[in-house]
């Protein structure tokens, strides 16, 4: 396990930008290239002393020190973006909250649909990775506001600030 100590020994950390930069050069590798790069999964990962470390891990580490235990999220969902006001340690739960919109979803609001039988919007939120039903609603306002209130009685303003339920009731609050 790397140390903040070895890591800032090898590696220069913007905050601001969001990047790591070599501090030496190494074999085939001039001194100030940017570390890393991205992996399958849209992560940049970094290589130091031959493990593999996830960039958006090692900004803590750089900064505050200890290497998280849980995981680490991307606040925007980006997740090559590893500035350090974007990332915070979140629960497993807390980061499943904070996804984006699916992408076969029609309605642009996540747990919201069409009920083709009911001709009526339903609402539906995850609790404990089980569909809570919200109910059936005449108009897609109705099902978002629910979904909305919803999603405030479970706190998931606090794991996601992007809600697509509140965005389309105030596309100004945004």
């Amino acid at each position: 396990m790397i140390t903040q100590e070895r890591l800032k020994e090898v590696l220069d950390y913007d905050q601001d930008a969001g990047t790591f930069m070599w501090r030496n050069s190494g074999t085939g590798r001039p001194q100030s290239l940017s570390a890393g790069c991205v992996g399958a999964y849209g992560y940049t990962e970094i290589y130091i002393d031959g493990r593999k470390y996830k960039a958006h891990r090692l900004a803590i580490l750089f900064t505050d020190g200890y290497m998280p235990e849980n995981t680490v999220d991307h606040v925007n969902r980006v997740r090559s973006d590893n500035r350090r006001k974007n990332l915070r340690e979140a629960s497993r739960q807390c980061q499943s909250r904070n996804c984006g919109v699916r992408n076969d979803n029609t309605s642009g609001i996540k747990g919201v649909s069409w009920h083709k039988r009911e001709k009526r919007w339903s609402a539906y939120i995850a609790v404990d990775s089980r569909p809570k039903f919200l109910g059936f609603h005449d108009s897609i306002m109705e099902a978002a506001c629910h979904r909305y209130a919803a999603e405030q009685c479970l706190g998931f303003p606090d794991c996601d600030i992007n809600s697509s339920a509140k965005k389309y009731i105030d596309p100004e609050a945004t």
